[in-house]
């Protein structure tokens, strides 16, 4: 079996899932999982799929056709193997502010500073409720190594929040 990473992007409408699923399943493909979205009227997504080694080529051929059909910028990359946090923690990060120029910067900067990889990051902007002024929304899924203890991390994001002057909430249950 090769493991396949895919990502793509274009313009957004009906279809373009089904037509590209499709295409792996004609191929012999498993799509393992996926995390897409539409942004700013563009589709965008990553994904991870297995075909068996005797299909792959036919498979990148026919997702090339694809592209050049449905007008939407495909890269195929060979998968490389996972790496093993055998002790570390996955911990969530969700946080809520008024938004700005620079917050992912300092987040990102933080979660680096301390060795934390960050598995997963979902960002927003909407209207507060009552005032309408922009809010800055983030979900983060970060992996903590074995040094890091959780007592740390929390005192770090509470210094965070107050420099950011945003809310943050650490949850460890994951």
């Amino acid at each position: 079996m090769r493991s396949l990473v895919l990502t793509l992007i274009g313009p957004d409408r009906p279809g373009v899932v089904e037509r590209i699923s499709d295409c792996v399943a004609r191929h012999h493909g498993n799509w393992l999982g996926s995390r897409m979205a539409h942004l700013a009227g563009q589709f965008a997504g990553i994904l991870h799929l297995e075909v068996p080694a005797e299909h792959a080529a036919t498979l990148k051929s026919a997702l090339d056709a694809l592209q050049s059909r449905d007008g939407v910028r495909l890269v195929v990359e060979e998968a490389r193997e996972e790496l093993k946090t055998s002790a570390g923690r996955i911990v969530t990060v969700d946080l809520v502010g008024q938004d700005r120029p620079g917050i992912v910067s300092e987040l990102s900067e933080f979660f680096a500073s301390r060795r934390l990889n960050v598995e997963e990051l979902a960002t927003d902007r909407e209207n507060a409720a009552m005032s309408g002024e922009a809010l800055f929304r983030a979900r983060v899924r970060l992996s903590v190594p074995p040094a890091v203890t959780i007592a740390e991390l929390r005192s770090g994001i509470e210094r965070l929040a107050d420099d950011l002057m945003v809310e943050i909430k650490l949850d460890e249950s994951d």
